[in-house]
């Protein structure tokens, strides 16, 4: 895409996104107040829900671009996966039971599963049928994890967002996506602007699990499965975390499905550090991990991911509350 109109996407789509939350957020306090608890990263009440922004704002982008560029699959994205931020909003407002979440989560699978060219290309063309089974549960269990774990770590003022902004970009650029990906990504940073700390707003499960659809959809876009491979590796930060957490939690025999504060993010604000200091610490870090992937080879980037791995364990070894300690709490 060119330069300039991409910049001009980003600004404009930015501008719109942080118009329409300052008018949101008191709206949102009325209705979507999220009051702490022992489980919480805040001590304030802040309003949840302002993911809906970035979702309009990209959706809006997608329909426009559709009508008057004609049909792209890339740039169908955000408009198709609508639906599973308006089942994240509905569990914003009423706590769905979590079958109903998963069940959005599975059918989102199978979108990309269908829509997608590295799955559509292999999977979907394997003809041994124990194989094609066996192919079909580890995607999905892949794709809803992703999405899950991208929820997880959306627990701290300006962690998710900006993450996700910098690994949106790296995608966008890579891809030659279309503009209504560069739209998110400035909608995105229209947010992150309300939702850095001190947070005014939360983006609630509509905007995490959206986020985390979109990008494990464009991970799937990739020229091959090494390509993807490593667009994972440079989501380090998130996933390893995310993941990392539930496979203690469940060697520890503790409930994997239920909320708590046993992250590394979290257990380094407990520790002491402020919500700035943790969440420039992962958008730097995956920042690290996209600038190696866009200019060396993919060794490098293994090592790179593994230098970040490092980093985590010391930081969990050696400044972190200890997760044994913390689960206590």
């Amino acid at each position: 895409m060119n330069v300039i109109l991409v910049s001009c996407v980003v600004l404009l789509s930015a501008s719109i996104s942080w118009f329409l939350i300052g008018i949101l957020i008191p709206l949102l306090k009325l209705r979507f107040l999220d009051n702490p608890n022992h489980r919480s990263s805040h001590t304030n009440p802040t309003p949840v829900g302002g993911g809906i922004v970035f979702v309009f704002v990209s959706s809006i982008a997608s329909t426009l671009f559709i009508i008057f560029s004609g049909y792209s699959s890339l740039a169908l994205l955000p408009l198709a996966t609508v639906p599973i931020a308006f089942v994240g909003f509905l569990d914003d407002c009423h706590d769905l039971p979590r079958i109903l979440r998963y069940g959005a989560h599975l059918a989102m699978a199978v979108f990309i599963l269908l829509t997608s060219p590295l799955p559509h290309e292999s999977i979907l063309q394997i003809t041994n049928l124990p194989l094609l089974i066996s192919s079909l549960v580890l995607f999905i269990i892949i794709v809803t994890a992703v999405i899950n774990f991208t929820n997880f770590m959306d627990g701290l003022d300006g962690l998710l967002a900006g993450c996700m902004s910098v690994l949106l970009a790296t995608l966008a650029f890579h891809l030659s996506a279309p503009w209504p990906i560069w739209s998110l990504l400035g909608s995105i940073l229209g947010f992150l602007i309300w939702n850095w700390s001190p947070a005014k707003l939360f983006m609630g499960d509509s905007g995490s699990t959206f986020l985390g659809s979109i990008f494990i959809a464009l991970v799937l876009y990739a020229h091959s499965w090494l390509d993807a491979l490593s667009f994972l590796i440079v989501s380090t930060p998130l996933l390893a975390d995310a993941s990392l957490s539930v496979c203690r939690r469940f060697l520890a025999r503790q409930p994997i499905f239920q909320a708590h504060r046993l992250h590394l993010f979290q257990r380094l604000t407990q520790a002491g550090w402020n919500h700035r200091q943790v969440s420039l610490l992962y958008i730097l870090s995956t920042t690290f991990l996209s600038i190696v992937y866009l200019y060396f080879d993919f060794m490098v980037l293994v090592l790179a991911g593994l230098l970040v791995l490092v980093l985590g364990f010391l930081l969990d070894r050696f400044i972190a509350v200890p997760f044994h300690l913390a689960s206590r709490a």
